[in-house]
């Protein structure tokens, strides 16, 4: 098995790892960090469940190598939380008070990029919305 040197800032963190090349983000990120708010779901970059900021922008982890972070900042939804980020604070009371959470599995990609949406556009319209 062949692995690679990594080196990752995660949630503020710089964290050096050895991978296979094949392992993608969100793996990395559970199975390594156990950073286990990022979920995998359909392993093909639709469901959105797997969604961090790679450099700021949202990404799917499912498609992003770990070696591809390298190098780069990412920024999970548990570092949103921690840091307190004033919009993502906000979007989690929303959910909790209008009781949209669903099930938890892919409610914190939405709150990635939601936090995305609105740090963009601050009061969006329901068409830039959808």
């Amino acid at each position: 098995m062949t692995t690679i040197t990594t080196t990752i800032s995660v949630n503020g963190a710089v964290v050096t790892r050895q991978v296979e090349p094949r392992t993608n983000l969100v793996d990395f990120l559970r199975g390594e960090l156990g950073l286990t708010g990022t979920h995998v779901g359909c392993e093909h970059g639709v469901c959105g469940a797997c969604t961090v900021f790679l450099d700021g922008a949202t990404v799917r982890g499912c498609l992003v190598l770990a070696v591809q972070a390298s190098g780069r900042d990412v920024l999970t939804v548990e570092g949103l939380s921690a840091s307190g980020h004033r919009i993502t604070k906000a979007l989690q009371e929303a959910f909790l008070s209008r009781n949209a959470l669903q099930c938890g599995f892919c409610t914190p990609g939405i709150l990635v990029s939601a936090t995305e949406l609105l740090t963009q556009d601050p009061s969006p319209s329901r068409e830039v919305i959808r």
